[in-house]
């Protein structure tokens, strides 16, 4: 599928946060250079800041496909301008599919250039787990998180952090393949209090309670899985670091391990 580096945009208004403050922030697409998958998730002085590159379509249909078709870990290549040939790998997915690609060519890209995206993964099965479903997961993600069955039958699945159910905010209803769901990190105090500090763009991590099999919502004993998509405290009420969803199913499927090498970084050989 054909995309283009998407242009900023901005209403002209600000935003208030869950403080009562007025604020104007950075927020989505555009060339973000200086902050790629593996950074710290809330140094940021942003809303919803996407790392690397956010690929839109300006025509409507289009752009529904790619946010449908699009899945983490698909190659995306640059066709025009001085980033020409360059390679990268879709990342998440927020208002736009967002995509690293190795910092010369972040250097160099802009809004309008051509990409092209080679789409693989929306009807992915887990044959042996037919209660799980993955949603924008590439076959490339799933070998390079080195997946396992566990002794006792379950899917060994490492991440780097859990995420209670009381803290999913913005996209509980929306599509399982479309954007992400925030996590309501908007207060500096509640990111230190339940330990999410060293969380980084890219992180795979536990969702508890949630059902994204058909839409995204809370459901005890179910569980979702996602990467860290984009980032920033931002501050607006119901927002925070967004996740992107990759599988989701029954908790008794999965054995969670906590390893801080669960990263889009390491799974996908990021280019440093």
């Amino acid at each position: 599928m054909q995309a283009e580096v998407a242009h900023p945009s901005h209403t002209g208004t600000y935003s208030v946060d869950s403080y009562g403050r007025p604020i104007i922030l950075p927020g989505m697409a555009g060339v973000v250079a200086n902050a790629r998958v593996g950074d710290l998730v809330f140094p940021w002085a942003a809303d919803h800041l996407e790392p690397g590159v956010s690929a839109g379509n300006p025509q409507r249909d289009r752009y529904q496909a790619l946010q449908f078709l699009a899945c983490v870990g698909n190659v995306v290549r640059v066709l025009n301008g001085p980033a020409a040939g360059a390679e990268g790998r879709v990342t998440g997915k927020h208002a736009f599919v967002l995509v690293d690609f190795p910092q010369d060519a972040l250097d160099v890209l802009a809004p309008g250039d051509a990409l092209l995206v080679r789409a693989i993964g929306q009807g992915l099965r887990f044959l042996d787990f037919d209660d799980v479903a993955a949603r924008s997961c590439s076959p490339t993600l799933v070998d390079g998180m080195g997946l396992e069955i566990a002794d006792d039958g379950r899917l060994r699945v490492p991440v780097t952090a859990e995420v209670p159910a009381f803290m999913m905010g913005a996209g509980l209803g929306m599509s399982s393949e479309w954007a992400n769901c925030d996590v309501m990190f908007t207060r500096r105090e509640v990111v230190e209090r339940l330990g999410f500090g060293d969380v980084r763009l890219g992180d795979v991590v536990a969702m508890h309670d949630q059902d994204h099999r058909f839409g995204r919502g809370y459901r005890a004993g179910m569980l979702a899985f996602g990467v860290v998509a984009h980032g920033g405290y931002g501050g607006v009420p119901g927002h925070g670091m967004g996740v992107a969803t990759i599988f989701s199913g029954p908790r008794e499927r999965f054995e969670i391990v906590r390893s801080p090498d669960a990263n889009l970084r390491n799974h996908l050989n990021l280019a440093a």
